[in-house]
């Protein structure tokens, strides 16, 4: 198992912007997800991709919270879609074209219901946006395991971020299974998914489908808090916006969320701030 360390960073370093710059060259990032539930989850991750770098963000929600959103962080646009039952109706999102729009795509923050992250993976089209990374987060994640066909088409930039929970659910096992062996948890979905995961933890493990794993210890107790892994999200798909392989933006990503939260151990405490305060500290620690 790799180190996601200083020297694995030094030989896969960050792009920097050069020449002439817009948002476009930077790399955008389509948000979709939020519920009646968690109407606001979606800030963060799509403030966690600007703060990664990426020039621009486009969030898709419920059209009951749109406006806010869109009021709250407005460098974001917006699309409001039809909802029913709290959740994004699964019929409702014009996601196709937009999906082609974007160099990422984040999928599942705020999201409860697996019937409707099933439908809305099944409507995008992996052909017409072949330029286009998706990462599946929260019930997108664990619905994956219903969705083996449809995700085919995006082997070589799919990346999803289970928690040990999730993972449980993905692999159809017992959690204690997968607390006992972690990497192996990670590798099987990675292999059977054909996708990048994260595989959240005190300890994070990213496994690709080669067989290549990274790890990096965790970074802190702070992290394990609301809105923290909708933040981690949004970091990878920022970074995948930028032209980053699944595998490279999954470890960059994990290590800039690592440091967020020592960063705010150090100057606040080691735990008791909220993960929307990670989101400036996520833009220090990019390189220089």
């Amino acid at each position: 198992m790799i180190e996601i360390d200083e020297p694995w960073r030094a030989a896969h370093p960050l792009p920097l912007p050069t020449g002439e710059v817009d948002k476009k060259s930077r790399g955008r990032v389509l948000v979709v997800g939020g519920s009646a539930r968690a109407p606001g989850v979606v800030r963060l991750t799509a403030e966690a991709a600007l703060r990664a770098g990426a020039g621009r963000v486009r969030v898709a929600t419920l059209a009951s919270a749109a406006t806010l959103v869109g009021v709250l962080s407005p460098e974001l646009g917006i699309v409001a879609l039809r909802e029913a039952d709290g959740e994004i109706a699964a019929d409702a999102a014009p996601l196709r074209e937009q999906a082609a729009a974007h160099e990422a795509v984040v999928l599942g923050p705020g999201m409860g219901s697996e019937h409707v992250a099933a439908q809305l993976i099944e409507g995008l089209d992996a052909a017409s946006a072949a330029q286009t990374s998706l990462l599946l987060d929260a019930a997108a994640a664990t619905c994956a395991r219903e969705e083996g066909a449809a995700l085919r088409g995006w082997e070589g930039r799919l990346v999803l971020t289970p928690h040990q929970g999730e993972m449980a659910r993905l692999l159809g096992r017992g959690i204690d299974d997968v607390r006992r062996d972690p990497g192996g948890a990670a590798g099987e979905a990675a292999a059977r998914y054909r996708g990048v995961i994260v595989l959240k933890g005190t300890d994070t493990i990213v496994a690709d489908p080669d067989g290549t794993m990274l790890h990096l210890a965790g970074g802190g107790p702070g992290l394990a808090t609301g809105g923290s892994g909708d933040v981690l999200s949004g970091v990878i798909a920022g970074l995948l916006a930028r032209g980053l392989a699944p595998r490279v933006a999954a470890g960059w990503g994990v290590w800039l969320h690592g440091q967020a939260g020592r960063a705010l151990a150090a100057t606040a405490a080691p735990i008791g701030w909220l993960a929307r305060e990670l989101l400036p500290e996520v833009s220090r620690a990019l390189p220089r």
